[in-house]
């Protein structure tokens, strides 16, 4: 990493940290749950002087990288229908964000310090960039040429914002994860990039534990100790459902005039009331954090179980779930049969929603239990078992 020109105030430092250092607890986690067999490279792979995971997952932890550009290819193949568009016409931050939900997507990153990012979601028409330089943010639509401006008023205290869907926001999501239901180990290493890396891999240590999960692979460049790629695999095998990685990386400072918009542009201020601090889509959040926003949803939010089969349990408004066939009209009823399976147990009845990662069921009585787990654990938990 270039130093800084000169050294960063408390709140840049706070905010670096924040972004840049996996959790003490994570780095420090039980010999019990990471593995200490060194990488052992395979045919073609790069030779890599020999690392532990608890030594890789605390290089991931220390690394300092402020500093860099590149290409990311996403793909998600969660099961969902395409989600472009929902934004609006022109495409809004978080209808762009949405697209990643499915498909193949092409972002451009790039970082100079804790005040200087970019992130532009590329497609075949046009370009949709987000930037912040300082306490400046624009969203910016290059088919259009409009950009909406906002502004972060102290942004030196502000949380920092995430560069959302690439590789190290997704590892250090799973990392936050580990526990003793965990098992983390090195596999070998690899080249990202045209750079030489370790391979992180993340996965229940029972294979049976009813998680939807299968593993997560992480590839950490061996320099850097930054995650290059991410891909989680479902427990069913198949492709895999998320795969974000860096097709081009540069660790150089990127050109001042990445985090300026062109002369062109035509900018509006955001209201005021839409002026939210930072870029950030979410995923900066563990799983059982996302399950506690669903608490304004329904209502009686309770978590249940830990690790890798957490379910979220929680009432629909008003404490109805989807509608009998027999009470609506012959098309709506074949419409609800498409909607999902129906199932029954010694909680009642109700209808499981299904996608290769994320299940849900509905019970006919207005209960809503989610989470990254078989639905045959839904109905195990429904029924009550934890």
């Amino acid at each position: 990493m270039a130093p800084n020109d000169s050294a960063p105030n408390d709140g840049a430092r706070r905010r670096t940290m924040a972004r840049y250092a996996v959790p003490v607890a994570v780095a420090g986690v039980a010999a019990a749950t990471i593995g200490l067999v060194p990488a052992l490279a395979a045919a073609g792979d790069p030779e890599l002087p020999e690392i532990t995971a608890q030594q890789l997952v605390e290089k991931i932890a220390a690394s300092d990288v402020e500093r860099l550009s590149g290409t990311v290819k996403v793909t998600a193949d969660l099961g969902l229908p395409s989600l472009g568009g929902l934004g609006g016409p022109g495409g809004d931050e978080g209808g762009k964000l949405m697209e990643l939900a499915s498909g193949t997507h092409t972002l451009r990153v790039a970082a100079d310090g804790p005040e200087k990012q970019r992130l532009t979601f590329v497609d075949d028409a046009a370009e949709y960039s987000l930037i912040r330089n300082g306490d400046d943010v624009w969203a910016y639509d290059g088919a259009s040429k409009e950009a909406v401006h906002s502004t972060e008023a102290g942004a030196g205290d502000a949380p920092e914002p995430e560069l959302p869907a690439t590789p190290k926001d997704l590892a250090d999501q799973a990392l936050k994860a580990v526990d003793d239901t965990t098992s983390v180990t090195v596999d070998g290493t690899t080249r990202i990039a045209g750079r030489d890396a370790y391979q992180l891999l993340i996965k229940p240590k029972q294979s049976d534990s009813g998680s939807t999960i299968g593993s997560i692979r992480v590839a950490v460049d061996a320099e850097k100790g930054v995650p290059l790629k991410f891909t989680l695999t479902p427990s069913d095998g198949g492709k895999a459902a998320i795969d974000a990685g860096f097709t081009k990386v540069d660790f150089g400072t990127p050109a001042a005039a990445t985090f300026a918009l062109p002369k062109d542009a035509k900018v509006t201020e955001a209201p005021e009331e839409a002026q939210e601090p930072g870029l950030k889509p979410g995923l900066e959040k563990a799983p059982e954090e996302f399950a506690k926003d669903f608490a304004g949803v329904g209502g009686g939010l309770e978590v249940i179980g830990e690790g890798w089969t957490t379910v979220a349990r929680l009432n629909t408004p008003g404490g109805k779930g989807v509608p009998a066939k027999e009470d609506v009209p012959a098309e709506a009823g074949a419409f609800l049969d498409g909607l999902g399976d129906k199932v029954s147990g010694t909680f009642g009845s109700g209808t499981v929603f299904k996608t290769r990662l994320v299940n849900a069921l509905l019970t006919d009585d207005g209960r809503v239990y989610a989470g990254a787990v078989t639905p045959e654990k839904l109905v195990a938990v429904a029924n009550g078992e934890k």
